[in-house]
This record gives structure tokens, sequence and C-alpha cells, in this order.
């Protein structure tokens, strides 16, 4: 099985950023239940990052600055490594730091996300597309 690290941003990112971003904690959850390694790489101290997951009763593997993206793909092992941001600056660090950046607005298709109706998506992959089961392996 192919394992998967996801980072998040937060500001503009994540519906608990400054601005709110579209990403619910509810899609944080279900990331973790297909099986991603969450973490975060954002603009605001780790200490600050990791307090908030905490807070948010979500276990995280890594929080980092976002400009130190590298150091989340030195700390956790995984088959692949995306990142998902609303700014230029997620893209730019993630290409640094061999991620690949996924921009907020175009997730919708991704398995983790909740569809249109306010659901989440059935944790079977025989429900899931052709290509989110390609992805999940």
């Amino acid at each position: 099985m192919t394992t998967r690290l996801l980072s998040f941003d937060i500001d503009g990112t994540l519906e608990v950023g400054d601005p709110p971003g579209p990403i619910t904690i509810a899609m944080v959850k279900r990331a973790l239940e297909l099986g991603y390694i969450i973490g975060s790489c954002s603009d605001r101290p780790a200490g600050l990052q990791r307090a908030m997951w905490e807070q948010l009763g979500i276990p995280v593997a890594f929080s980092v600055l976002k400009h130190k993206m590298g150091d989340a793909r030195a700390q956790v092992e995984a088959d692949e490594y995306y990142h998902v941001g609303s700014a230029d600056r997620d893209n730019h660090y993630t290409a640094l730091s061999g991620f690949t950046f996924l921009p907020v607005q175009t997730t919708t298709g991704e398995a983790w996300m909740i569809d249109a109706h306010g659901n989440s998506l059935p944790p079977n992959t025989d429900e899931l597309s052709q290509a989110e089961r390609a992805r999940l392996g």
C-alpha cells in the first residue's frame, strides 16, 4: 500500500485559518481515516500549529514552518508527499521540498474531501472513482 503524507497550510486553507479556508476539519479527519499521514506546513510558528491540532483533537505527525517544508519530509517517511495551500508561496516551497502542490481550489476531487451534499465519501474504495482508487493504491 502506498503511504501518503498530506500537509496543510492553515491560513486561507483550513476553516480555522485567518482568513478561513474551504478545507473543513471533517475533511482532515477523513484523510486520517483513509490512512494519510497528516500535518501542517504554515507561516505560523510550529508550536502554535501543534497547539491548534491538539485543541482540535487531531493527531499530526509534523508541524513545521512553510519555508522548512523539507524538514517534514526528513521527519516522516512516505511514498508520496502532498501540500494543500492557497498561496504562491505554498507552490514555491513545495517545489523546493519535493512535495506535490495541491492548490486548495482544485482539491474537490480528492478522496478525503466531502461530497457536494456534505456527506463523507464512503471508506469502501469500491465506491470511489477509478482515479481515486488508483491514488489510494
